[in-house]
């Protein structure tokens, strides 16, 4: 299979606001003043879906979706109803570029924390639109599949046993369109799971990635950010934890869940 990379254009990055770098000062944050925003596509009430200022990827069009007007936010201490508002404006914006013919496909995902490889803290999602290649090639169904969690006819939920990147991998799957409040709150209760029990704690950022399923319905995969596993970055070689404990893993989050994981943390 041949590589095709994302290729990206350092140049147009030169000036771009960066909230983890390390200098005396942090950078006005620019989702804050939204007075001065400008190409906003689409809003409903603090949520603002705009092209990207800085579109560093050559043959893409890059498009932010803010989630709220608190900088300090994110899917974990949202309230429930406005993450699922969330869910669906974003899926709505998501299936407008995926439906609109003019891309070979669409990515849509979110980086949070510093390891991440995001650059601003406020909270924001990405669309992004890719012209000439398919951004999903190197996929395959048995990703989104695993040990069980949760299961009825809207929404589908496991632990990976063929993660992307490893180790353990969350993933949220959307049956039916029915579901779509239900899969809200497994995302929002799998975020707060993964900072707040998964690895005891330890873990500061995360990715959230959406994927178009062959079925029609879409998977939200949450993937925990630590250092890259070497195996990961030199071979391509994704790795996953034992079964015994992955089923551990799987019981946990049930439990979580199960025990009103609703309660919104302060991190």
């Amino acid at each position: 299979m041949e590589n095709e990379p994302l290729v990206f254009e350092l140049g147009v990055a030169k000036g771009k606001p960066h909230s983890y770098r390390k200098t005396p000062h942090k950078p006005v944050c620019p989702f804050c003043a939204v007075d001065q925003l400008t190409d906003i596509y689409e809003k409903q009430g603090e949520m603002i879906w705009l092209h990207n200022k800085f579109p560093t990827l050559r043959d893409t069009v890059q498009t932010v979706l803010i989630e709220s007007s608190y900088h300090n936010g994110d899917i974990a201490n949202y309230a429930p109803d406005d993450n699922r508002k969330l869910m669906r404006f974003a899926l709505a914006c998501f299936k407008q570029m995926n439906d609109s013919g003019k891309y070979q496909s669409v990515l849509w995902y979110k980086n949070y924390g510093p390891r991440s490889g995001g650059s601003l803290e406020h909270p924001h999602m990405q669309l992004v639109g890719l012209k000439h290649l398919d951004g999903y090639k190197y996929l395959h169904p048995d990703n989104f599949a695993g040990i069980s969690v949760f299961n009825n006819q809207e929404v589908e939920v496991n632990i990976a046993t063929h993660p992307v990147q490893g180790y353990d991998e969350l993933n949220i799957n959307l049956l039916s369109s029915s579901g779509l409040d239900l899969w809200a709150d497994w995302i929002q209760s799998g975020v707060k799971y993964m900072l707040n029990v998964m690895f005891a704690g330890r873990c500061t950022s995360y990715n959230l990635f959406f994927y178009p399923r062959e079925d029609g319905g879409i998977c939200a995969k949450l993937i925990s950010r630590f250092e890259a596993p070497a195996y990961f970055v030199g071979y391509k070689l994704s790795q996953v934890d034992d079964e015994q404990t992955l089923q551990q893993e799987a019981k946990q989050f049930r439990r979580f869940f199960a025990n009103g994981s609703n309660t919104n943390y302060e991190k």
